[in-house]
């Protein structure tokens, strides 16, 4: 006879609805208070994890941190799983919302503007990798490997982050956006690739054969996905209507992400190609969008900050409190900033994109968020990173999202919505919105 399941236990279940609830409560109201000061609502999100985290509740009340937020693997696990969901399901909806016809007409301006917006600022932070002082460095690191790792944190795009200020912005329907979006995915895919390579080099060492093992999974995975994914969804996501639809979305969006993820390849990847098949099987009443609202607006409204919340709360800026430290830490900002900036505009501008586009695109791609954090983890869990690294990177994160959304608002305002635009916002505003 087999033995009985374990069960939760009644004090971890009461301490995680705790967490969710305040995490939600603060996120909420942080939120709106962003909003009201002309930021989207994901500045407040984010803003939510440092305030409850180590940084700021930590210090004031470390005894209310240690039983709102203890650090217990299983406990953290939880909400970390919730998070997951959230960030999976988030990354989905925006690909369901691609509009494909125009990243084919458009798809050689993405490639290049992700590609110079990738190697230029990944060549700039593995040279700063190698001046960055030692306090900065854990105990028997290389610094070749350090630098590799900063480069990727340098050159890495958020699509779950870019997602949230486009649609709080309501610039998911504007070419700008949509192209931001594309080079984002290029930009995930080739990070993502990067990252496993450099994780290698921090353990077993850089292999050919893993590397091209890794290039040809990508690929493969690709081809499978649109040639038979893409048929296989619209066949069943034709079938279904009302809630049953949502049910399949969201089980597509899951198994895109677990595919990926068995694959050693970052689970945020299927999701968004899984999310892209679904956009693709829609009708042309767009009565799928319309079925799939209410998962958009759970997502956005609940799954989402809660997984935003979540990102600060490792993160504890009196790591900062060195001189050198901080020193290291604005400069390693300004070369974020600086090489994806301009390497998202050199790459606009090389696409015959206007100025104000440029800028625009630049803006919306310094954003790193949660991609960022996640490389940042991956640092820290292999020993390459330090507390005082991991810090600096994670608010990297925080900043480049803080400031993306003024930038944006300030050079969309200066180009005049085309008819395509203007047509697209209205297939968006019958369904998804």
């Amino acid at each position: 006879m087999s033995s009985p399941l374990p069960s939760l236990d009644p004090h971890v279940l009461l301490v995680f609805l705790l967490q969710v609830s305040l995490l939600l409560l603060v996120a909420l109201t942080l939120g709106r208070l962003a909003v009201k000061i002309g930021l989207p609502a994901l500045v407040g999100e984010l803003l939510t994890g440092v305030v409850l985290g180590p940084s700021l509740l930590g210090t004031v009340a470390p005894g209310l941190l240690d039983w709102v937020l203890p650090a217990d693997a299983d406990q953290l696990h939880l909400l970390d799983a919730v998070g997951q969901l959230g960030v999976l399901l988030l990354v989905g909806v925006t690909g369901i919302q691609l509009d494909g016809k125009m990243l084919r007409r458009r798809g050689s301006a993405g490639v290049k503007v992700s590609l110079s917006g990738l190697l230029l600022p990944l060549a700039l932070g593995i040279g700063a990798g190698f001046l960055v002082p030692a306090a900065l460095l854990t105990e028997g690191t290389d610094r070749g490997v350090f630098a590799l790792f900063l480069g990727v944190a340098m050159c890495v795009t958020a699509i779950p982050v870019i997602a949230k200020i486009l649609a709080d912005m309501n610039l998911l329907h504007r070419d700008v956006g949509q192209l931001t979006l594309a080079a984002g995915t290029v930009d995930d895919a080739v990070g993502w690739f990067l990252l496993s390579v450099v994780s290698a080099a921090a353990t077993t060492g850089v292999r050919a054969g893993s590397v091209s093992l890794s290039l040809l999974y990508l690929v493969a995975f690709i081809a499978v996905a649109f040639f038979a994914g893409r048929p296989a969804v619209r066949w069943v996501m034709q079938r279904a209507s009302g809630g049953p639809r949502v049910t399949i979305a969201v089980i597509v969006i899951v198994l895109g992400a677990a595919v990926t993820q068995s694959l050693k390849m970052e689970a945020m990847f299927g999701a968004f190609i899984a999310g892209i098949l679904i956009g693709q099987a829609r009708d042309d009443e767009n009565k799928l969008w319309k079925d799939l609202t209410p998962l958009r607006t759970v997502v956005l409204s609940v799954l989402a900050p809660l997984f935003m919340a979540t990102a600060g709360l490792r993160m504890d800026l009196t790591a900062l409190a060195g001189p050198k430290v901080l020193l290291a830490a604005i400069a390693l900002l300004l070369v974020a900033v600086v090489g994806k900036f301009a390497g998202a505009y050199l790459g606009a501008r090389w696409s015959r994109l206007s100025h104000w586009e440029g800028i625009a695109l630049g803006a919306g791609m310094n954003a790193r968020g949660v991609v960022e954090v996640v490389v940042a983890t991956t640092g820290l869990r292999l020993g390459v990173l330090s507390i005082a690294t991991y810090t600096v990177v994670v608010l990297i994160a925080v900043v480049t999202s803080v400031m993306g959304p003024p930038i944006l608002r300030w050079a969309m305002s200066r180009m005049e919505q085309t008819p395509a635009e203007s047509e697209r916002e209205l297939v968006l505003a019958a369904g998804p919105h």
